[in-house]
C-alpha cells in the first residue's frame, strides 16, 4: 500500500479528470498537472526522504506519512479551484514520497541476502504500482459515478487512514542504528540537491505544458526562461552530486555497466506508462463518452494481467536469464503503445485497446521487478532506503517529464489537426499524437536490451550486493553467466554507496 499511494492517486486522477475539469474549469494543462504535480513532488523528494529515513529511522515516517497522505486527500476532496486541487496533489506527491522509502528500507533490511523468497516478497512489494492504478480507476468510478469527483478523494482518505491504523500495529520495530541531528547529517541530507531537483525538474515541466497555452505558445518569455533554467539546473544538480561528498547519489554507481542498462531501460518504457494510462483513460471519457465507471471497467485488463505478470516475474527471475525478462518487457511496451497509436475513433476495443493494455502491464511488471531487485542488490544495508528512493526517483520523475512532453505534443496536434491522411477529420488524433510519443520512447529503450549482460537473480545463498561480470565480459543468455549468483570464476564488482572496489574470487 506504501509503493501503490502515487499509483492509486494516479489511478483516480485519470478516471475523474475530466469530470473535476469540468467542473472547476480547468485548461488541460491545469487537468495535467493534476497528474504530474504528484510524480514531480514525489520524484524529486524521494531521494531526500531515502536519506532521512536511512538516518534517523523508518517505521514512525512510514506510518506518519500515510496519516498525513490522508488527511490532505481529505482536504482536496473540498477545493474550489483547478490551481487549489493542482497544489494538493503536489503536497500527496510529498508524503507518498516519505513513505516509499522507508517501506522499501525495512524490506530490503529484513531481506537482505538475495533468495526466491526476496523474489517473492518484492514481487508483492512491486505490485503496488500495477493494482494502485487499476484499483484507483476502479473506486473512483465508482465514487464519481454515485456520489461526484470529490468522492475520489475522500475514499482515498478513508483507505489510508486504515491503513496507517494497521501499520502501527503491525510494521516490525525499525532496529537500524539512529544518527543524530547534528550540522554533519544535516549535510548528508544534501540540501542543495534536493533544492536542484525541485526547482530543475519543476521548471522544465512547467514550460513543456504551459507552452502551447501561453500567450505566444513557446515564444513566450516566461516559458523559454522556465525551459533554459530547468535545463541548467539539472545539469548543475549531476555536477554537484558528481563533487560534493555528502551526495545522496554516489556517482561512482553509474560506473556499473548493468545498473546503468537496467535504469535507461526501464526510464525509457516509464516515459510512455503513466502518458498512455492518462491519455487512454481521458480518450475513453471525451470521444467515447464514457462515464466514470465504464472508463474503470475498460482498464479492468491492467489489474488481471498486471496480477499475471508480477506472479510470473518473482517465480521465474531465479530461473530465467533476466535479460530475456526485460527484452519481453521492452517489446510489450512498443507493441502496446504502437497498437494505442494506430487505432481511430470507431475501431474495436476488442483488436486494438484491450491488447494494448495487457501488453503495457507486462512491460511495467517485468522491468519493474527486475530493475528493483537488481538495484537493492546494488546497495549495502544502511543504504537500502536510498537504493530504493533512486529507483522510485527515476519512474516519478520520468512520470512528469512524460507529461510534460506529451502535453505538448497534445496541444500542438489539437491546434492544429490535420485535413488528410489516416487521422483526417478523426477525434482520436491528438490522443494518438501522445501515443506514438510513447511508442518512439518504448522503440530506444528496445535499442538497449541487447547491450545488457544480466542473468539470473535471487538464489539461495547468494551474498547480495554483488554483482557478476564474467572474465571476459561474454554473456550466457541461458541465465548462467553474468548476473547475482552465476557460478564461475569472474570479477565481483561490490556498488555500495560510498565506493566501488573490485575483488577476484572463485563462486558466488
Amino acid at each position: 500500500m506504501a509503493v501503490a499511494m502515487t499509483a492509486f492517486l494516479t489511478g483516480s486522477v485519470t478516471v475523474m479528470s475530466s469530470f473535476a475539469g469540468r467542473d472547476l474549469h480547468m485548461s488541460t494543462a491545469e487537468i495535467t498537472w493534476m497528474n504530474a504535480a504528484t510524480s514531480l513532488s514525489s520524484g524529486a523528494l524521494l531521494l531526500f526522504f531515502g536519506s532521512v529515513a536511512d538516518l534517523f529511522g523508518r517505521k514512525s515516517m512510514f506510518i506518519g506519512s500515510m496519516f498525513l497522505f490522508a488527511v490532505v486527500c481529505l482536504a482536496a476532496g473540498f477545493s474550489k479551484t483547478g490551481l487549489t486541487l493542482d497544489i494538493l496533489n503536489g503536497v500527496l506527491g510529498i508524503f507518498s514520497a516519505s513513505a516509499v522509502p522507508p517501506a522499501q528500507g525495512m524490506l530490503g533490511t529484513i531481506y537482505e541476502k538475495p533468495s526466491k523468497r526476496k523474489n517473492r516478497v518484492f514481487g508483492c512489494f512491486s505490485a503496488g504500482n500495477p493494482l494502485g492504478f487499476v484499483f484507483g480507476s476502479i473506486f473512483s468510478g465508482l465514487a464519481t459515478q454515485i456520489f461526484n469527483w470529490r468522492a475520489s478523494f475522500w475514499l482515498l482518505a478513508i483507505v489510508y487512514l486504515v491503513v496507517s491504523g494497521v501499520a502501527a500495529f503491525t510494521v516490525p520495530n525499525d532496529r537500524t542504528e539512529k544518527a543524530k541531528i547534528t550540522s554533519e547529517t544535516v549535510k548528508r541530507l544534501d540540501l542543495p540537491g534536493t533544492a536542484m531537483t525541485i526547482l530543475g525538474i519543476g521548471m522544465f515541466c512547467a514550460a513543456l505544458s504551459s507552452g502551447g497555452d501561453a500567450e505566444n505558445g513557446w515564444k513566450t518569455p516566461f516559458v523559454l526562461v522556465l525551459l533554459i533554467l530547468g535545463v541548467l539546473l539539472i545539469a548543475a544538480f549531476v555536477i554537484w552530486e558528481i563533487k560534493y561528498p555528502y551526495a545522496m547519489i554516489d556517482m561512482k554507481i553509474w560506473k556499473d555497466r548493468e545498473f546503468s542498462l537496467l535504469l535507461t531501460i526501464m526510464s525509457l518504457g516509464f516515459l510512455g506508462f503513466p502518458v498512455f494510462s492518462f491519455w487512454i483513460a481521458l480518450y475513453f471519457q471525451n470521444v467515447q463518452g464514457y462515464s466514470a465507471l465504464m472508463t474503470g471497467v475498460h482498464m479492468l485488463p491492467m489489474v488481471i494481467f498486471g496480477l499475471l505478470a508480477n506472479l510470473v516475474a518473482a517465480l521465474i527471475q531465479h530461473k530465467i536469464s533476466n535479460k530475456l525478462l526485460m527484452a519481453i518487457g521492452a517489446f510489450g511496451y512498443l507493441a502496446s503503445f504502437t497498437l494505442a497509436a494506430v487505432q481511430r475513433n470507431g475501431d474495436s476495443y476488442w483488436a486494438f485497446t484491450f491488447p494494448a493494455l495487457c501488453l503495457c502491464v507486462i512491460g511495467a511488471d517485468f522491468q519493474f521487478i527486475v530493475s528493483n531487485m537488481y538495484v537493492l542488490s546494488s546497495m549495502p544495508a544502511n543504504r537500502q532506503s536510498i537504493a530504493g528512493s533512486l529507483f522510485q526517483t527515476l519512474t516519478r520523475l520520468c512520470t512528469a517529464v512524460g507529461f510534460g512532453i506529451a502535453t505538448a505534443i497534445f496541444e500542438a496536434v489539437q491546434d492544429s489537426p490535420a485535413r488528410s491522411g489516416y487521422y483526417a477529420n478523426n477525434a482520436v488524433e491528438p490522443y494518438a499524437a501522445t501515443f506514438w510519443f510513447a511508442a518512439a520512447s518504448a522503440a530506444l529503450g528496445v535499442l538497449f536490451v541487447p547491450f545488457l549482460r544480466i542473468g539470473t537473480q535471487g538464489h539461495e545463498g547468494d551474498e547480495g550486493r554483488l554483482v557478476r561480470r564474467s572474465e571476459d565480459d561474454g554473456m550466457n543468455d541461458g541465465g548462467e553467466g553474468v548476473g547475482v549468483g552465476a557460478e564461475e570464476k569472474g570479477r565481483d564488482m561490490f556498488v555500495g554507496s560510498a565506493h566501488v572496489g573490485r575483488d577476484i574470487e572463485k563462486g558466488a
